[in-house]
């Protein structure tokens, strides 16, 4: 059978809530967890019952944030740990016994999404209109997709539980779904939240517009599926569904260098499509992720020096063209990093550097001030993502699109301060637009939980086409271990994924490790 913590954490979600929630705060409905171990079919009686197993979906999803943020990160070379256990998975040394291979609060996320998509329907609710189910079902559609997305970016292949198990009885094995198989069900989802048009725009209360999924944020997952899957021309139509609304209250991305910060402090701007939120002065919520990258802590996530020195270049440029220290200085000085005296004098020469959208609240507060609390969000997509996104799908159409690509690029140049692009559209070639492409992303999404992600897709695009350059790319940005050893174990493409936990590989007769891994078996 499936071991029994992965089984216990799908069941949760097949499991009652004891209490139902409401949409009085965030607080009141994102806090909400099922507490009761009722039959499945005694619970599900109202709308409100449906709404709070979908409260306690996204309570999953915000606790799942360091571990989103470790696996998209640690292994791109932009960040790094000091910590003995983290650090395996940074220098590709990871053993399935490892807690960082642990995915089973991504499986309680799916489980939510699976317990709302069997029983939302049978509510025999006289106030539960279709389009609120409709709607409710468009959320566990995009939870239980971007769950899938994630494990297969960092696992490629893995169990694909599209049930919910009405008992804590049943007993099985379950095998791996492909890569293939589990892309195809994630695009097959998104498309059922989408065919109803019951997927919001905009929700009454102003932080669920940006922090539960709407159907911005359900083409933003399925444009990211697409490029994955080099599907080009459908990434770019789902890209232009956003980049091209016309809705008045659409996601936009925002084009004042100044304004850049405000999507961390205080956050769910308008430039955002999803988003994690916390709020602690309305709601007493915290996090615990921030300190991930504080001094304070033991083993913080730091810059490494390969991206403290592309985040120098960028800011010696910004001071070229006229932006000064007294302000702020686009996406790089007193935004993403400061140096670890908190001082703005001498960060040219400090050694230490650390990431400041989560910790602090404007470039004022930079000499002694920081957030009192804990509770900045975490986004999943904004829209300068989405044009990055679009920009390497046109890049890998061929010249024809290279206009289009550049055009897209400058925009995100041109908000961060800098020039357009130097270059001559007849005289690029597709690697070189690319790789300015994929620079662009690792400065305006440092610590977002994407550098890996997107090293990932470079290497295996087109056959592996790209395989020498991303290896490369990886061993310039590593400074903790040997680079001879990252060349050796990256030859294999296996090795770019992690391993399944080894716990499931015990208690699951049908779950085969990932080759690379299979000899620890």
């Amino acid at each position: 059978m499936i071991t029994k913590s992965i089984k216990h954490l799908l069941f949760a979600g097949w499991l009652c809530c004891g209490a139902a929630a409401t949409l009085t705060s965030c607080n009141n409905w994102l806090d909400v967890l099922p507490n009761n171990e009722q039959v499945t079919d005694d619970y599900w009686k109202s709308k409100e019952d449906v709404e709070a197993v979908i409260a306690s979906g996204y309570y999953y999803m915000r606790q799942c944030v360091p571990t989103y943020i470790k696996w998209g990160e640690l292994r791109g070379g932009a960040l790094y740990t000091q910590s003995t256990g983290d650090a395996k998975l940074q220098d590709f040394n990871m053993t399935s016994s490892h807690s960082l291979c642990d995915y089973s609060n991504i499986y309680k996320v799916i489980g939510m999404a699976n317990s709302v998509i069997l029983y939302a329907p049978q509510v025999d609710d006289d106030t539960y209109y279709e389009a609120i189910r409709n709607s409710h079902l468009a959320e566990a559609y995009f939870m239980r997709a971007y769950s899938y997305l994630l494990l297969v970016k960092n696992f490629r292949d893995v169990p694909l539980v599209l049930s919910a198990y009405v008992n804590d009885n049943a007993s099985f094995d379950l095998a791996k779904s492909s890569e293939a198989e589990i892309i195809a069900q994630i695009k097959d989802d998104v498309k059922k939240a989408l065919a109803t048009g019951a997927a919001k725009g905009t929700y009454e209360e102003e932080w669920a517009t940006k922090g539960r999924a709407t159907k911005w944020a359900l083409y933003a997952l399925m444009a990211d599926a697409c490029l994955w899957s080099e599907d080009y021309d459908q990434c770019i139509e789902y890209c232009d569904m956003i980049l091209n609304a016309s809705d008045n209250f659409r996601p936009a991305f925002m084009t004042n260098t100044n304004d850049w910060y405000t999507m961390f402090y205080p956050g769910n701007s308008n430039e955002s499509i999803m988003e994690l939120n916390w709020d602690y002065s309305s709601n007493q919520e915290t996090n615990n992720f921030s300190s991930l990258f504080t001094v304070t802590t033991s083993s913080p996530l730091r810059p490494t020096l390969d991206a403290v020195n592309k985040m120098k270049n960028e800011t010696q440029t910004l001071r070229s063209r006229g932006y000064t220290e007294d302000g702020r200085m686009g996406r790089m000085l007193l935004a993403t990093y400061i140096p670890d005296n908190g001082q703005m004098i001498g960060w040219n020469t400090a050694n230490q550097y650390y990431i400041w959208k989560y910790y602090g609240t404007d470039v004022q507060d930079i000499t002694g001030g920081a957030r009192v609390h804990q509770d900045a969000n975490f986004i999943l997509y904004r829209v300068a993502e989405i044009m990055l996104m679009k920009a390497q799908a046109l890049t890998m159409k061929g010249q024809g699109s290279y206009q289009e690509a550049v055009s897209l690029v400058n925009r995100i140049r041109n908000r961060a301060g800098l020039a357009d692009l130097d270059a001559t559209i007849d005289e690029l070639d597709e690697l070189t637009l690319l790789q300015e492409i994929l620079d662009q992303k690792e400065m305006e999404f440092m610590a977002e939980g994407k550098r890996w992600y997107d090293l990932l897709w470079f290497g295996r695009i087109a056959g592996n086409k790209y395989k020498k350059q991303f290896i490369a790319q990886v061993i310039e940005g590593n400074q903790t271990t040997n680079q001879q050893w990252i060349l050796s174990v990256l030859q294999d493409p296996n090795a770019w994924y992690m391993p399944l936990p080894q716990a499931d590989i015990d208690h699951n007769k049908l779950l085969e490790q990932n080759p690379y891994y299979a000899s620890t078996k």
